[in-house]
């Protein structure tokens, strides 16, 4: 059950993190719940490094692991424009 908890959170987070930076994003249900997901995972590892307690990021509806999973969402699409500006070039 735990699972669906976080598929459900990354779904929210992908999609907040998507309308927060705007531009050219690829689209689709699955790849925001992946890119949620991740964006879970990154912003879950970065606030533990920085010292920051993320809450259950990823697995708890709370506002602490929505913001930490949106900005993590942020951070993956910040790198992958940086990556695809860089090919395009």
């Amino acid at each position: 059950m735990d699972w669906i908890v976080t598929i459900a959170i990354g779904f929210v987070a992908g999609v907040l993190g998507r309308f927060l930076m705007p531009g050219k994003n690829v689209r689709g249900c699955i790849i925001t719940t992946i890119l949620g997901v991740g964006g879970a995972a990154v912003g879950r590892f970065v606030a533990e490094k920085v010292g920051i307690d993320p809450g259950a990021a990823g697995s708890a509806w709370d506002i602490r692991s929505m913001a930490v999973s949106v900005a993590g969402v942020m951070v993956i699409l910040l790198i992958y424009r940086v990556i695809i500006g860089a090919k395009g070039r």
